[in-house]
Order: C-alpha cells, then sequence, then structure tokens
C-alpha cells in the first residue's frame, strides 16, 4: 500500500507546477524516462545548483531525441530539508513514475535520497552533495556520485595551502554533514604535511548570515589560515565580512569548496588571489567552451560551475546506458542500469573521458584554481587562472581507504 503524501506547494518550485520538458522519441513508449532534478531553488545553494542545474539536466535531455525512447525532465527545491527531500524522492519514484534523481546539493539530503532509491531500486546521482559517505560507509548499487567531494577537495585545496606556508588552520564549518566531513578530510591532509588545527567553529545551518562572531574568534586563534568548510552564500557571505574586518590582512582564506557564481557574486576586487578547486571550468579548453554556450543560452544570467557540469554530464551517461539496455529493460533496475554505467567509459564536453568506480566514484582530474586579478580579466566570466591539475587517479580517495561494502563484495 502506497501512503500519498501532501509536499508542500513551495517545495515543488519549478517541479509539478512547472511545465516540465519532454523530448519525443518513438510514439510507441507509453512510459517515458522520466528524470527529476532534486535541488536548491532558493537557499544558499541556488546558484551552486538551482535553474541552472535544470537546465543542463534538459541540455543532455535534448540530445536524445529520437533516439526510441521518451525523456521528461521535472525539478522541485529540497529547502535544504532531509525529510522533505526524502518525501519529494519517495513521491516522485512512487506516484509520479521518476526513474532518476540527479543534482541534490546539500550532503544530508543527497545521503536521506540515496537510501530511497535504493529501497525502491531507482537511480541517484549525486552532482551537488560533497560527503564522501556516499561512496564510502553508505554507498548503495543505486547512486553514483559525480563532480567532487570532501576529500578531493581538501587533497587539492588544503594541501596546496599547506605546501605555500599555511601550516596552522582555523576552521569556519557548517554544521551538518558536508561541513562536518570537510573539516575532518582536511584537518587529516594538514596534520599529514605537519601542519596543525588550532580550533574551529561550527555554526548552525542553514539560516546563519552573520559570522562576525565566529571571525573575530578565528582572528584570535593565531592560525594562519582561515578555513572555510562550507558553501554557496555562507562562503561569500564568510569572505565578504572578511574582508571588511581586515582579517584577510592577518589570516589566508582557504575556500574549501568555492565555485565560479561564487567568486562573480564577490567581486574580484575581493576574491582575486584566492585559491579553489573545481573539475569544470568554462574557459579550460574547446570542449568545455563549446559546451558553455549551449547551456549559457538558457541560462545567459550565470555560467555553470561543476556541479552544473556534473549533472549534464551524468544524466547523458544514463541515458546513453539506457539507448543500449532499452527504455524497458534500463526501468525495470536501477541497480542493473547503474552496473551498465559503471562498465562503461565516461566521455563529454564537460569533463571529458572518464571511468566509474566499483564504489560509484566517477573520476576526473581536479583543478586547482587561482582568481584572477580584475587587470587580468579580459571578461565578466573570465575568473580563474590555473595553477595545478591533480591526475583522476590521485585527485579521489584510495579504494583501499574505502568502507563501501561494494569494494569488499
Amino acid at each position: 500500500m502506497t501512503t500519498s503524501l501532501r509536499i508542500p506547494r513551495r517545495s515543488l518550485l519549478a517541479g509539478a507546477a512547472a511545465t516540465p520538458l519532454v523530448v519525443s522519441g518513438a510514439r510507441a513508449q507509453a512510459k517515458p524516462i522520466k528524470i527529476g532534478v532534486l535541488t536548491d531553488m532558493s537557499g544558499p545553494y541556488r546558484d551552486f545548483g538551482g535553474l541552472t542545474s535544470e537546465a543542463a539536466a534538459k541540455l543532455a535531455a535534448g540530445e536524445f531525441a529520437g533516439k526510441g525512447f521518451t525523456v521528461e525532465v521535472i525539478a522541485a527545491d529540497h529547502q535544504n530539508k532531509a525529510d522533505l527531500g526524502a518525501q519529494i524522492a519517495r513521491q516522485w519514484f512512487d506516484r509520479d513514475g521518476v526513474d532518476v534523481i540527479v543534482d541534490t546539493p546539500n550532503s544530508g539530503v543527497a545521503l536521506a535520497v540515496s537510501a530511497v532509491a535504493k529501497e525502491k531500486n531507482k537511480i541517484f546521482l549525486a552532482c551537488g552533495p560533497a560527503t564522501t559517505d556516499l561512496t564510502g560507509a553508505q554507498c548503495t548499487a543505486n547512486t553514483l556520485h559525480w563532480s567532487y567531494d570532501t576529500y578531493m577537495l581538501a587533497r587539492s585545496t588544503g594541501g596546496a595551502t599547506v605546501r605555500v606556508g599555511g601550516d596552522s588552520w582555523y576552521f569556519l564549518t557548517a554544521d551538518y554533514a558536508f561541513g562536518q566531513q570537510l573539516q575532518k578530510d582536511t584537518t587529516n591532509f594538514v596534520t599529514r604535511n605537519g601542519g596543525k588545527v588550532l580550533g574551529a567553529s561550527p555554526y548552525p545551518f542553514p539560516g546563519t548570515t552573520d559570522f562576525s562572531s565566529f571571525l573575530v574568534t578565528a582572528a584570535s586563534s593565531g592560525a594562519k589560515v582561515l578555513g572555510l568548510a562550507n558553501a554557496g552564500t555562507d562562503t561569500t557571505n564568510s569572505i565578504k565580512q572578511a574582508v571588511e574586518f581586515g582579517l584577510t590582512r592577518k589570516m589566508q582564506i582557504a575556500a574549501l569548496l568555492m565555485v565560479i557564481n561564487d567568486v562573480h557574486a564577490i567581486g574580484q576586487d575581493a576574491a582575486h588571489g584566492l585559491r579553489l578547486t573545481e573539475s569544470f571550468y568554462w574557459d579550460l579548453n574547446d570542449s568545455t567552451r563549446a559546451w558553455t554556450k549551449r547551456i549559457v543560452a538558457l541560462t545567459p544570467k550565470n555560467y555553470p560551475n561543476m556541479c552544473h557540469a556534473g549533472v549534464y554530464s551524468s544524466v547523458l551517461h544514463y541515458l546513453k546506458a539506457v539507448s543500449v539496455l532499452g527504455a524497458a529493460a534500463a526501468q525495470a533496475s536501477g541497480a542493473d542500469t547503474v552496473a551498465k554505467m559503471k562498465a562503461t567509459p565516461t566521455e563529454d564536453d564537460c569533463f571529458g573521458k572518464g571511468s566509474i568506480r566499483a564504489d560509484g566514484r566517477t573520476l576526473f582530474p581536479a583543478y586547482l584554481f587561482e582568481v584572477k586579478k580584475p587587470s587580468e580579466s579580459k571578461g565578466e566570466w573570465d575568473l580563474y587562472k590555473l595553477q595545478a591539475t591533480t591526475p583522476a587517479d590521485e585527485a579521489w580517495r584510495p579504494l583501499s581507504d574505502n568502507a563501501c561494502a561494494l569494494v569488499k563484495a
């Protein structure tokens, strides 16, 4: 027996209340492939995912017009609430015929959705969350993790900061699964390289906008580096307030999860010189520039980041598997379809060639960037210069350190 769930209308922003994209292929198929973009449309991660994630999924779906099956894309706002995210997932799987959920910034929400996808034998393509638990202790045969995670960020940004002399740290940490894991992973890299952590200020998430008291405590700690274990508008607010308080004259800021939309929001006057890690940058090569032109046509005021690229890449790879298996077979078992995706190399304009490990971790290089000075930029979104590249086989947590049961099976 299925219980009908009442989801607040606000939570279905750009979802059931919106007209979904339908890409027609074959008339004979009665049941379309249905993709649900579960994201943050109104909160601190709205530029991290949001409407551009929905556009990325639709862009990938549009490339399969006429391929023998029909694809439909819908979207909803999880409001950064794990219980609401799980409710929407259940409604989508049980009542609305959704086969795949994609994106889902917010690690707490993502872990809840991953559990529902396993229970229903559907698919979860995690592109927005950072927690390594999705491919670790809470891995499932129904979830794949795209774009980035806390280990990759800590290794690239944290490791680079320590190597240039940032050997004492104080953390400002969003107090939930993502922030806690990012602080833990970065601490491991700092101490492994001879550094030390002098303290941390966990803060309530979501809802905190005034970071002044935490910044004062950080400044008095004597640490050389302020590690921001947060993301989205929390990161931009933290950096803006740190600049206002003059903290940047005493401490180096390590933005452990920062994307191009954050840099654009802060402005180069305040952000130049910051180092950050992404697995995608629109101006990295000819392929990334070509793809960016296609998506910017749909979202002209918001350039894509690695999460948006991950939505496109993961949906594209899923639909390639559907085209091989056939729609009916792909819909019959999410775990079997994920197994097919793991067995097939990935390739697209965003990440180039890649692969997927047994634990569900997609493997791409990680890029360490430095934010350009205003005088170095040739345009509004010309914001990064490449500092270092970590190869795909080195950027992610080794399987030997992994608690995922799928690896040991």
